[in-house]
């Protein structure tokens, strides 16, 4: 088969270098470095590695266009191991092709400390690993994002005779994957947006870690697929690699995503066993090796390849990337000459510069007492980015009108509107947060999804993964207390904030106003390493008369003071930084003299010089009173084991909001009564 620059394939008798016999000493190659490096870490996944290694190989060497001497090259091919487990399998690939992270050594250090060789795939920990995998599910509803990130910048980019963005996604995902719900939201999406640069290769093994595959999961997985509007094939014999990457072919050329299903034995190779669960996730030790390698007539030694198994990755995988990627320079050189401010658009989006075009002028802001909630000034926020940032967008999990995540002025994304900036994700949260991921690892977009804040459980795995990937994803969680009121305990968050701010690596901001909200979205997309989490009310708040955007960025600071000698300082957030404003003024009248202070971003505020956070929380006030609507658990860090915790620490109750705020205790009287009866 030979490479044409389009992405195309023509069709030739036999493969580069010796035909089918040359390709299966590559392929039993990547056998081998699978089953050595898993024995010598004594864990890991074989039976992936040997039973998908012929699609793998198909895969990298007749169709991925990728340069392993240039691994960030924003046209490469993406691909997405999306079961993880088998990493050894990718490792395996990346080595042979050439990608200079991925040396012996580190095959011969899989799994140990400090590696390049982890083991799940780690995105920006390993060059050549696009996303990082193992959450079952995550994998191939992340390769979606990616699919709608190419086909939004190509729709954007790209003009006649210059198509700067134009490549394929594919993803191996096993049969794990396959029963994660997430991958059913995600792929039911991919089906509904017709990305049909997305090519699933199903690693169709019939078994997975507890046995037989039957015994949990017996669906026709391409019926499911066809119904949600996916082009299927099967390739009946997972070791015929003619046959794989005609499927491939075959793929290229529909107007839909495609689920190729291969079906494999788990662990192929292996005389004793193969084709059950025996060596899913175990090494297959030195007696079953020895028995394997004379199997496949494998006569060299732990971790030695063949030079002409090098030599095959090197032209087939390595010398056609860099063609491919030495054409598009030329190709994207010319672009520039001729569309020279759409390309300098283009870099400064895909650096993530465009943010010099951001500022606080760039908002509109309300007035001291005006009032509205925190949701709606999020709105205003959203219009004031899109108006300046020119690839952001994101949408709702079917709330869009209750989250006010809408962009006016523009349509629903979709095969048609491929530009448009609101997109409709459906009541799938967590496969709108995996798609976000998958959106903000190709480059070049800025994203943000939302949902009610107590739904973001629904989604805080593949949250977690947009922190463990440092990625700088935007997420919009409204309806954040028990001021939702009517809808009750299933609607009202209690414990969220908690768990949200003990995620590494993430920032959460809980804004008091329009001000503070504007603020925290300003940095959201300042931010480059990290998600952000908006928390924001259903509720009308006040524009406070000392809230500061500038002073948002320290995560917490003084809103409101009685005297310089104050005695008492109260700590808030959100919706409850008013409230401890009046709680305040009334406890003034007892010659309490307090410090309130706003606490958007624990996170940020952590990040403060020490001498900031002792100016801000004196050691020697001991009276510390901390207010707000959930799980008082994380701030005794800040008022002590002495100090006043006024939270909510049960689930809420189904009521008009006032009359639900007033039994929990949150209004002027009551809290100051707690605080005069328990200081």
């Amino acid at each position: 088969m030979k490479l044409l620059y389009q992405g195309q394939f023509q069709e030739e008798q036999n493969y580069n270098l010796g035909g089918y016999c040359m390709s299966q000493q590559s392929i039993n190659a990547i056998k081998v470095l699978g089953v050595d490096a898993i024995n010598k870490a004594k864990s890991g996944h074989p039976g992936i590695v040997m039973g998908a290694a012929p699609m793998a190989y198909s895969l990298f060497t007749k169709h991925l266009r990728v340069n392993p001497a240039v691994p960030e090259w924003i046209n490469r091919d993406r691909f997405v191991l999306s079961a993880g487990h088998g990493s050894m399998l990718l490792y395996a690939l990346l080595h042979l092709s050439g990608f200079e992270d991925v040396s012996i050594e580190e095959i011969k250090n899989f799994r140990q400390w400090n590696s390049k060789t982890p083991g799940h795939p780690e995105f920006s920990h390993t060059k050549g690993v696009d996303a990082t995998t193992g959450p079952l599910g995550q994998g191939i509803s992340t390769a979606v994002g990616m699919a709608l990130a190419e086909r939004y910048l190509a729709a954007k980019y790209n003009k006649e005779g210059f198509d700067i963005f134009d490549h394929y996604t594919y993803v191996i995902c096993g049969d794990g994957d396959i029963m994660e719900g997430v991958a059913s939201e995600a792929s039911s999406f991919a089906a509904v947006q017709k990305l049909n640069k997305l090519v699933v290769l199903y690693d169709s093994n019939d078994i997975c870690l507890d046995g037989e595959t039957k015994d949990a999961f017996s669906e026709n997985v391409r019926a499911r697929y066809e119904s949600y509007g996916w082009n299927t094939l099967l390739v009946e014999n997972g070791e015929d690699v003619v046959a794989i990457s005609n499927a491939i072919e075959r793929a290229k050329q529909s107007d839909k995503p495609t689920l190729i299903e291969v079906k494999t034995i788990i662990g192929a190779g292996s005389p004793n066993k193969q084709g059950t669960n025996g060596v899913h996730g175990a090494p297959l030790g030195e007696e079953e090796t020895t028995l394997f390698r004379k199997k496949i007539d494998w006569k060299y030694a732990p971790f030695e390849i063949p030079e002409e198994v090098y030599e095959d990755f090197k032209v087939n995988v390595a010398e056609r990337g860099e063609t491919a990627n030495s054409k598009w320079e030329k190709l994207y050189n010319e672009y520039k000459e001729k569309f020279p401010e759409l390309a300098a658009e283009l870099e400064e989006v895909l650096l993530r510069k465009d943010i010099k075009h951001l500022s606080k002028e760039s908002f509109n802001f309300k007035n001291v007492g005006e009032a509205q909630a925190t949701r709606n000034s999020s709105q205003d926020a959203i219009n004031s980015i899109a108006a300046v940032l020119p690839t952001f967008f994101g949408g709702s999990a079917d709330l869009s009108h209750s989250n006010m995540t809408f962009i006016k002025g523009e349509e629903l994304q979709d095969n048609i509107n491929r530009t448009a900036r609101n997109i409709q994700f459906g009541v799938r949260e967590f496969a709108m947060a995996t798609v976000l991921n998958g959106l903000t690892l190709h480059g070049g977009v800025r994203v943000f999804g939302g949902t009610f804040f107590v739904f973001s459980d629904y989604l805080k795995a593949a949250l977690r993964l947009s922190a463990l990937q440092n990625l700088p994803v935007t997420y919009v969680f409204t309806h954040d207390s028990i001021a939702v009121g009517e809808d009750g305990p299933t609607h009202e968050p209690i414990e969220h904030l908690s768990s949200l701010r003990t995620i590494p690596n993430s920032y959460v901001f809980r804004p008091a106003d329009a001000v503070e909200t504007q603020a925290a979205w300003y940095l959201s997309q300042k931010i480059n390493t990290k998600p952000t989490s908006l928390v924001l009310t259903r509720q009308s708040l006040p524009v406070l008369e000392n809230t500061s955007f500038e002073k948002v960025e320290k995560g917490a600071y003084t809103v409101y003071e009685t005297s310089n000698d104050f005695d008492t300082i109260i700590i808030a957030t959100g919706s409850e930084v008013a409230l401890a404003i009046d709680v305040a003024k009334t406890l003034e009248n007892d010659g309490v003299k307090s410090r309130v202070i706003s606490m958007p971003s624990m996170e940020l505020f952590e990040e403060q010089s020490k001498e900031y956070k002792e100016n801000l929380l004196p050691f020697n006030i001991r009276r510390r009173i901390s207010l707000e609507m959930g799980s008082t658990a994380l701030w005794y860090k800040y008022i002590g084991l002495d100090g006043l915790a006024i939270g909510i620490d049960k689930f809420g109750a189904s009521a008009p909001a006032n009359k639900v705020i007033e039994e929990y205790g949150f209004t002027v009287e009551k809290v100051v009564d707690r605080i005069k009866n328990e200081l």
